[in-house]
């Protein structure tokens, strides 16, 4: 579901898209979105445990660097990267161009739902590290993450199979692992 703003003049057609902001300054693009009342999302994890002042203590980091799903209209995001040159788009190729990184809105508020908590137990994948021919096609049943869909499968360096909630050629993130009682097949 896209969502649209109506104003007099026009009407605004907001996308969530994937973009990059470099040299690891994902939060700094978030306050500066934020300031210009632009919606943006960043998954978080909790990092090692680090020292400050002879203490022990963990971090809330971005899960993956340089990387941080902006909703808005195109040319509002045109606007805004006059002021932050290093907000890059996320492309892929389409009839020998390199066209921006849409993520369609379902998808987005699934991703959003499973890795709002920066849970630990979250393990983020890139593309290249997953085949999800091998897996199954599953919807969970009850649980804080009913309704979403994912596929069953087994994630290389962990026990058993996980639920993975896949961001076409962006990110993939493996949950917690799902007891098959809130699983359900989907043909």
């Amino acid at each position: 579901m896209n969502t649209t703003i109506t104003d007099k003049t026009s009407d605004i057609r907001l996308q969530w898209f994937a973009m990059s902001a470099t040299f690891r300054r994902e939060l700094k693009a978030r306050a500066l979105l934020d300031d210009a009342g632009i919606e943006c999302f960043i998954p978080m994890k909790y990092m090692a445990v680090t020292k400050r002042n002879g203490r022990k203590a963990k971090e809330l980091v971005p899960a993956v660097h340089n990387l941080i799903f902006v909703h808005a209209d195109k040319e509002q995001i045109q606007d805004i990267k006059k002021d932050i040159p290093w907000l890059q788009w996320l492309t892929r190729s389409s009839d020998g161009r390199n066209v921006p990184i849409i993520v369609p809105d379902r998808d987005m508020e699934q991703f959003i739902q499973v890795t709002r908590d920066s849970n630990e137990k979250l393990v983020y994948l890139r593309p290249d590290e997953i085949d999800l021919r091998k897996g199954t096609p599953i919807r969970i049943l009850g649980g804080p993450f009913n309704g979403i869909e994912g596929t069953f499968i087994k994630i290389q360096g962990h026990r058993n199979r996980r639920v993975v909630v896949m961001l076409k050629n962006i990110i993939g993130v493996a949950m917690a692992e799902i007891t098959p009682d809130l699983i359900e097949v989907l043909e």
